[in-house]
């Protein structure tokens, strides 16, 4: 993979990331104003998201696993990074939801 395939694939990680975190926050806000259906769709739509995320990053490890030389700079590491807290911010915004339903 070239350098700047390689660049391509951890902007496409990191816009799915980005993509899922603006659904779970969303998701957060319409459950806080009690809208529990549209904060579970939002919910979906961002797991969704973070999935389309992992495929591309199992590709990248398939490659490296199968012995293909890649390349890990500052913008791979950003985006393991961005997706990680994602995954983060999604568990606690879904406990935060149950929370909510519990209160309301």
């Amino acid at each position: 993979m070239t350098k700047q395939e390689m660049e391509m694939v951890t902007i496409e990680i990191v816009a799915y990331a980005g993509d899922a975190r603006t659904c779970y926050v969303q998701a957060l806000n319409a459950a806080n104003a009690g809208d529990f259906d549209k904060a579970s769709a939002l919910v979906t739509e961002g797991n969704g998201l973070i999935a389309e995320a992992h495929k591309v990053q199992t590709k990248m490890l398939q490659m490296e696993a199968s012995g293909e030389a890649v390349e890990v700079g500052f913008l791979t590491v950003h985006a393991q990074d961005h997706l990680m807290t994602v995954v983060l911010l999604r568990d606690i915004i879904s406990n935060f939801i149950e929370l909510y339903k519990r209160t309301k």
